[in-house]
C-alpha cells in the first residue's frame, strides 16, 4: 500500500490514535500494520492505543508483539464500543486523537484529508452520506435502510445538519475530547451521536469530511439487537438535553 505523505505543515503534529476493539483477532495485525506505517511517515510524536473489551481472543497477544508505540488497555469485562473509545480518550496525551475501527473500513490514509481543517474545527468526523463521499462496498440492503433511517432521526431529534454520526472515524481536540466523554453516559453503538451532541451542546465547531468507505463485513452491530437500542439511546440523549445533563458553555 502507498501512503501519501501530509503537508509539511501538518508533520509536527502529535497524534493519539484510540482503537476500539471486540474479537478482532483477524484484522487487528493488518490494523496496526496500516497505522504505524502511516503515523511514522507523517508525525513526529504518536501512540496508538488499543482498548480490548474483553474479546476472548487472541487480540491482546498480537497488539503485545507490536512493542513501543502500541500499548493495549484490557477491558475486565463487556463494557460496549462506546466505553472503549471512552477509556482510550481519557488515556491519550498528545494534542490530537482520532478513534477509528480495527477494520480499516475508512482507511487510516484518509485521516489526511482532515488535518487542513483543525485550525477553524475541533471535530472533524468522516462521513459516507455527502454527495462526494465513496463507497466502494456498500453493506447490505437491511444495513443500508438502518444506515440512512438512524442519520434522518438523529437529524431530526438532535444534529440537523449532520449526515453521518455513525461512520467510526473522528478526530478531536483532545482536551475537548477528554470534556466531551466525561459527560457520556451512552456507551453502546449510539455513543457517536452522543459525544457529537455534546460537542455542539458546548459550542464547539464541527466539521463533516466525505472518505472513501469500504464495507469489510463481519459487523458487530446486530440490526434486530443493536439498532432498536441505537434509537431508544436517542431518546435517552433528547431527555438528558432536557434535564440539563449537558453542559451548554464552551470547554
Amino acid at each position: 500500500m502507498v501512503y501519501i505523505a501530509i503537508f509539511p505543515a501538518y508533520s509536527s503534529m502529535d497524534m493519539s490514535i484510540v482503537i476500539p476493539t471486540y474479537r478482532e483477532e483477524t484484522r487487528i495485525r493488518a490494523c496496526l500494520e496500516s497505522v504505524l506505517a502511516f503515523c511514522k511517515k507523517n508525525f513526529e510524536k504518536f501512540e496508538v492505543i488499543v482498548v480490548n473489551d474483553y474479546s476472548g481472543d487472541h487480540t491482546p497477544e498480537i497488539v503485545k508483539e507490536f512493542g513501543k508505540g502500541v500499548r493495549i488497555i484490557n477491558n475486565e469485562k463487556r463494557m460496549g464500543k462506546g466505553f472503549a473509545v471512552h477509556t482510550g480518550i481519557l488515556e491519550a496525551k498528545y494534542q490530537f486523537v482520532l478513534f477509528m475501527d480495527a477494520d480499516l473500513a475508512t482507511s487510516i490514509e484518509e485521516l489526511g484529508k482532515f488535518l487542513q481543517y483543525t485550525k477553524e474545527y475541533d471535530v472533524v468526523i468522516a462521513s459516507r452520506n455527502l454527495p462526494e463521499s465513496d463507497i466502494v462496498v456498500k453493506q447490505p440492503l437491511h444495513r443500508q435502510f438502518a444506515g440512512k433511517s438512524f442519520p434522518l432521526i438523529v437529524r431530526l431529534l438532535l444534529l440537523p445538519g449532520i449526515r453521518d454520526t455513525q461512520c467510526g472515524f473522528k478526530l478531536f481536540k483532545t482536551e475537548l475530547a477528554k470534556d466531551i466523554v466525561r459527560k457520556q453516559s451512552i456507551f453502546g453503538f449510539a455513543f457517536d451521536t452522543e459525544l457529537l451532541f455534546i460537542a455542539k451542546k458546548k459550542e464547539m465547531k464541527i466539521k463533516e469530511v466525505p472518505v472513501r468507505w469500504v464495507d469489510k463485513g463481519e459487523s458487530k452491530l446486530s440490526v434486530i439487537r443493536d439498532v432498536p437500542k441505537m434509537f431508544l439511546d436517542i431518546l435517552k440523549i433528547r431527555l438528558n438535553s432536557l434535564a440539563g445533563k449537558y453542559a451548554s458553555q464552551k470547554a
